[in-house]
């Protein structure tokens, strides 16, 4: 599992894990060492995740309620521009053998993910926004 924070002009580190990601761990492996100090180095960031069972943990609410984050609808992937990045990484990710050869793969796309990419992403959220409201919260082009 691979996770990683992006902003407008900056990405977090990307971060590979294995096994189960519990509450607790989110918070330990992820939120503490990696998103809070992410997050500290951008004035005004809001945070965004989605409702994945580990993200609405007591244990990780009670860590992230020292940053301003925003609520998040259920069943909404096309609103998660980092969703979008995952899928323009999937489709670059050679063919690997060992679980390692797939971990390096991801973190060298990772780092050389062009940030002008993501600037795009972050660009068409209003568009998102218009196209699952005309679409009644029902299924859109994004």
């Amino acid at each position: 599992m691979v996770r990683g924070a992006i902003a407008y002009d900056s990405r977090s580190t990307l971060i590979v894990m294995r096994g189960t990601l519990t509450g607790q761990r989110y918070v330990d492996d992820i939120l503490r060492p990696h998103v809070g100090p992410f997050l500290n180095g951008l004035p005004l960031a809001i945070f965004q995740q989605d409702n994945a069972r580990s993200h609405t943990a007591r244990v990780a609410q009670d860590f992230l309620r020292h940053f301003q984050t925003l609520p998040w609808p259920a069943l909404s992937p096309d609103f998660s521009s980092v969703e979008h990045v995952w899928d323009q990484l999937k489709c670059q990710m050679p063919s690997c053998h060992f679980v390692h050869d797939l971990e390096l793969a991801v973190q060298d796309l990772w780092a050389h993910l062009p940030q002008d990419s993501i600037r795009c992403l972050i660009n068409t959220m209003p568009d998102r926004v218009a196209a699952c409201i005309a679409a009644g919260g029902g299924p859109m082009r994004y």
